[in-house]
């Protein structure tokens, strides 16, 4: 007896993945920045639909296992892309990274079916600027809005703030330096409006020190070319991801400087993903 086609496999397998709480993904292609970072694409469902900045569990199967180990991933690819991009960390030791940073193309992910996250255009109140301030992979939500034509129609700048140890680490940096001021349909309006601000912690780069030095002795505004040496709670809106420590030392300058959390169901000035929070 011949053996079943991918076809065939896939259509006997579609009743239980439509009873399953997961999607089965296909890995696309894989690409490993270094020996910290990595990223990959998987297919995407044909009904999935998801807000640029949100995220989903990811996981891998497993056998002999009744629930499969899963983890929060913010995609990095826009609304509209046809297919799955994510920006992940290598976990020597990790329960789901120390096996997910060997996948292959060919190879099948499990991917949550409900997208949700509050590193959204609906959670913040109509702003001029918008800063996107994240550390390490904490920039993969970041690849989804910075692509993403709505956030160009909504705000007159986008500033892109990535902070790493090494310059090594500066994944995505070709994209933001050249690909997106290239790009057919987005390079008018990123060459107006986007601001790519990468800083290093560890080693001599033309911008150093974290986000909380740049932003406290005044770097990050001038960069800018701006007056100002705080947040307008007026004008300004800020999104978080990264570190923790980052994050609630951010937070709270940004509470002081007048700029209050947002949410799905209460847009404010400034948001943060608390699923990475903890």
């Amino acid at each position: 007896m011949d053996e079943p086609t991918i076809d065939q496999q896939r259509a006997e397998a579609a009743p239980r993945q439509q009873n399953s709480p997961h999607h089965s993904a296909q890995v696309l292609w894989v690409k490993h920045w270094t020996d910290q970072y990595f990223s990959f694409g998987l297919e995407r469902p044909r009904s999935f639909r998801f807000r640029s900045g949100e995220f989903v569990m990811i996981g891998l199967p497993a056998e002999g296992v009744a629930k499969p180990i899963l983890r929060a991933y913010s995609i990095a690819s826009p609304a509209y892309a046809e297919e799955l991009e994510f920006f992940s960390i290598k976990v020597p030791n990790g329960p789901l990274t120390s096996r997910l940073q060997a996948i292959r193309p060919g190879d099948e992910v499990l991917m949550s079916r409900k997208p949700t996250g509050t590193l959204v255009l609906d959670a913040l109140l109509p702003g001029q600027r918008l800063f996107l301030l994240g550390t390490g992979t904490g920039l993969a939500p970041w690849l989804s809005i910075a692509r993403d034509p709505a956030v160009y129609d909504s705000f007159d700048q986008v500033v892109v703030c990535h902070c790493v140890r090494a310059v090594r680490d500066l994944a995505y940096r070709e994209l933001f330096k050249q690909g997106l001021p290239s790009d057919e349909f987005l390079g008018d309006l990123v060459m107006q409006k986007l601001r790519y601000v990468p800083t290093v912690t560890r080693e001599p780069y033309s911008r150093q020190g974290r986000i909380t030095d740049l932003i406290r002795d005044g770097r990050l505004f001038a960069s800018l070319d701006r007056p100002q040496d705080a947040f307008d709670p007026g004008s300004d809106r800020v999104m978080l991801c990264g570190s923790m420590a980052m994050i609630k030392e951010v937070a709270e300058v940004l509470t002081r400087q007048g700029l209050r959390e947002g949410s799905n169901s209460e847009p404010g000035e400034y948001v943060l993903e608390r699923a990475f929070v903890g």
